[in-house]
């Protein structure tokens, strides 16, 4: 039987991550992966894929609808959805062999099958076409999320799916109707709209991604309307029926129980994600969940069991690649007797629709509720010089930041490049940096991140310059 210093079950961002980390510094690493590539999720049905389409989707809007407006004719522009798709899955594939690239480069072992825990330190490793144990000192399960649904709708993954089947579609739909107006929903949504289908999304909260700051959704859902997309804010789905090649989508709103009734060709759940722990055996170990199927961790990522630790998403906290990354990091820096730093505040939530929405640190609804004194600099794109280069005009950059102090609590951006402005405020927050920090920084010009600073100017004495 094979031993090893440390088993990683998963190899999703979080297991190959803690995989390489551990390696780094010294430990005999193997890692489990059940599917034929690594990458979990993220790689291989998530994150890349969803960015990739993203990305083409975009580039055909902009060709059909935007590119006149610098001069640039093109005639009729034609989607291949075939072509696109084919473009979509290389990356993937060129993704996911840079981590067997990785695994390799480091000397991990990469045990392929199913891993499951016989005990606290043992591992079956189930093949297809053989079963083998290995000896663990310490193991991290890192087996990641799969998509929620609605205990009345049946998902057949063929007109009632998942993100995971949005991701493979042969065709444009007609019209989409996506149940859920969070992160997922509203990129796969926006992907579809821009290649001609109609979206309509129904969404329980008052607002799209509810858990962001409140002005932000409020302003995508603007942006998003104006480009074509349909919303049913405040309505909560009743049924999904699905017959032959049409889907009706029934949902009743919130205040007063009125009815509407949605008939599309295809739909879309994204109403989140759970754990997925099954089949993992934790109870041969001794690993506790609590009543969401969460497992139960200290503040070290350490289960119930003192040699057996778990991050990600079936850990608490937002279910993000990022942060399952810095936490596959921050369990082998702990193993290895170092004092790892981790502050789940700073931690940046992106949406990658466009414009691109971020945030990091606490929302304004957020202080107004634990009652902090705070002030707030808010700049729009509109007076941005670099946007306006660009027909970049939708959007603002606001900072939250403490009355009394000038610490920065929060930066919450929507508009072009916010998926890479965000790293700026982060950068400042993780340093405990006030507005007035930022705000005499020289930024360079003309930049999308002048409007950062413009926003922390705003916020220290009312002294933006440009508005």
């Amino acid at each position: 039987m094979k031993e090893f210093d440390v088993v990683i079950i998963g190899s999703g961002p979080g297991g190959y991550v803690c995989a390489i980390r551990m390696a780094q510094l010294g430990f005999k690493t193997a890692i489990v992966e059940k599917y034929p590539t690594l990458g979990g999720t993220c790689l291989n049905v998530g994150c890349i894929p969803s960015k990739a389409w993203l990305e083409s989707s975009e580039r055909f809007y902009d060709a059909s609808h935007h590119f006149a407006d610098h001069g640039i004719e093109t005639g009729k522009v034609k989607v291949d959805i075939s072509k696109m798709g084919a473009r979509v899955q290389k990356v993937v594939t060129d993704t996911c062999g840079g981590i067997d690239f990785l695994m390799k480069k480091n000397k991990i072992e990469v045990l392929r099958g199913v891993g499951s825990l016989k005990d606290k330190t043992t591992v079956i490793v189930k093949g297809e076409k053989e079963e083998v144990e290995v000896k663990a000192k310490n193991i991290v399960l890192a087996t990641g999320s799969k998509p929620s649904t609605l205990p009345f709708i049946k998902i057949d993954k063929e007109r009632v799916i998942t993100s995971t089947e949005a991701l493979k579609l042969k065709e444009v739909p007609k019209h989409l109707v996506v149940i859920g107006g969070g992160v997922i929903g509203l990129e796969m949504g926006q992907v579809f709209l821009r290649l001609g289908a109609k979206v309509s999304v129904v969404e329980y909260a008052d607002s799209m991604i509810a858990a962001m700051d409140g002005e932000l959704g409020k302003t995508l859902q603007r942006v998003l309307k104006k480009q074509g997309m349909e919303f049913y804010a405040g309505h909560g789905v009743t049924a999904v029926e699905a017959k032959g090649k049409k889907v009706t989508v029934t949902a009743k709103k919130n205040k007063d129980g009125k009815e509407i009734k949605l008939e599309s060709d295809y739909c879309l759940v994204a109403v989140g994600r759970r754990p997925f722990t099954d089949g993992l055996g934790l109870e041969n170990a001794g690993v506790q969940v609590d009543e969401r199927g969460v497992v139960v961790t200290d503040s070290n990522l350490k289960t119930s069991v003192d040699n057996i630790y778990a991050i990600g998403d079936i850990v608490k906290g937002p279910m993000l690649a990022h942060k399952a990354e810095e936490e596959g990091v921050f369990v082998a820096e702990l193993l290895a007797g170092q004092k790892p730093h981790l502050d789940y505040n700073l931690i940046p939530g992106v949406v990658y629709t466009w414009p691109e929405v971020s945030s990091v640190g606490q929302t304004e609804e957020q202080l107004k509720a634990s009652k902090v004194p705070y002030k707030k600099g808010s700049f729009p794109f509109k007076a941005s010089g670099r946007a306006r280069a660009g027909n970049e005009s939708d959007g603002l950059v606001k900072v939250l930041a403490h009355k009394e102090t000038d610490e920065i609590l929060g930066v919450h951006m929507i508009g072009a490049r916010c998926a890479d402005l965000i790293g700026e405020a982060v950068v400042a927050m993780e340093f405990r940096a006030s507005a007035e920090d930022i705000a005499r920084v020289c930024h360079g010009h003309p930049t999308y991140t002048e409007c950062l600073k413009e926003a922390c100017l705003a916020a220290t004495e009312d002294r933006a310059i440009h508005i």
